[in-house]
């Protein structure tokens, strides 16, 4: 069996190595440009068309993000081969530690603190408690429903919307589209801080619009840790400015790097992040890769198969 690490970063070594730890038996290389050997499985991310087309051998595709749009956008890529996403490995407890420190952030007031600090000013502020600051989780994949469950446990009100009537968590509120037209807006009334998981779809991008962030109390706050395409800059740049917005958290952005120019680095309501609110553990991931890889082998089956139609 052999398998190739389609991904151009640093890191692709490491995943070869942790890889072929994982599964001794099989031949594990880095595709480059001009590699000529035909392979069974592919482990990687955003994959050029020019290695589908010169694999016509491919079982399955694992990719090491949890987005999936950068490999079905591909020209190339096969009508029937199954994409097979990683599920949490870790990255769920990272999220949720991303979100956990911005909410506290804003709850306890803390850059205001510091500026009473600059001033040497002491002014207690009023207290905030966890009843007041209901949190969104906006997509409940694996990696929301990790975030949702985490922030009920820590005793605030958790709302979640959903597309499908997916099981509810413990203490957690759920919205689903499938329940009628009128539970996204319902969901975005009832949240102070909309927390926004959901993959890049036809149908999610650009979903945060004027007319939609506008239906989140005056005062709310954004988190985005999934694309950055499913928020309208401009749209949220506008409600900061007026005040209906008092904050956003941004980790992912339509253009990555973030353009030096943009107004979201000097934003004194946003805080910028260079897309690290998850990064995949390598280790535990491959670990999780290889364990998927046995199984096609062996004809058995797997979770994390991507549906096309649905985008992830």
């Amino acid at each position: 069996m052999r398998i190739a690490i389609v991904y151009s970063s640093a890191k692709s070594g490491a995943w070869r190595d942790a890889l072929a730890a994982e599964l001794p038996d099989a031949q594990v290389d880095i595709w480059q440009p001009g590699y000529t050997h035909a392979v069974d499985f592919a482990v990687g991310w955003a994959p050029p068309p020019q290695f589908f087309a010169e694999q016509p051998r491919l079982r399955a595709f694992l990719s090491v993000g949890a987005g999936v749009e950068n490999i079905l956008s591909n020209p190339k890529l096969p009508a029937e081969l199954p994409i097979v996403r990683v599920e949490d490995a870790g990255m769920g407890e990272q999220m949720a530690d991303y979100c956990r420190y911005e909410v506290l952030r804003w709850m306890q007031r803390r850059d205001e603190y510091a500026a009473q600090q600059a001033a040497a000013l002491w002014r207690p502020l009023p207290a905030a408690w966890r009843a007041e600051w209901p949190v969104g989780i906006f997509g409940l994949g694996v990696l929301g429903r990790k975030v949702a469950t985490a922030f009920a446990s820590d005793g605030f009100p958790v709302n979640a919307f959903s597309r499908s009537n997916s099981v509810g968590e413990p203490n957690v509120r759920l919205f689903s589209e499938a329940r009628g037209v009128d539970q996204f807006e319902a969901f975005m009334r009832a949240t102070r801080v909309l927390m926004i998981f959901a993959p890049l779809t036809p149908e999610t991008r650009n979903k945060f619009d004027r007319k939609a962030l506008q239906m989140l109390p005056r005062g709310a706050y954004v988190i985005n840790v999934a694309r950055g395409a499913l928020i309208v800059d401009e749209a949220l740049l506008e409600l900061l400015d007026s005040g209906h917005l008092h904050g956003a958290a941004l980790d992912v952005f339509h253009e990555e790097p973030l353009p030096r120019q943009h107004r979201y680095w000097t934003h004194p309501k946003v805080s910028v992040t260079p897309h690290i609110a998850a990064v995949t553990p390598i280790v535990p991931a491959a670990r999780q890769m290889a364990a998927k890889i046995q199984q096609l082998v062996n004809d058995q089956p797997i979770t994390g198969i991507v549906e096309r139609s649905r985008g992830y």
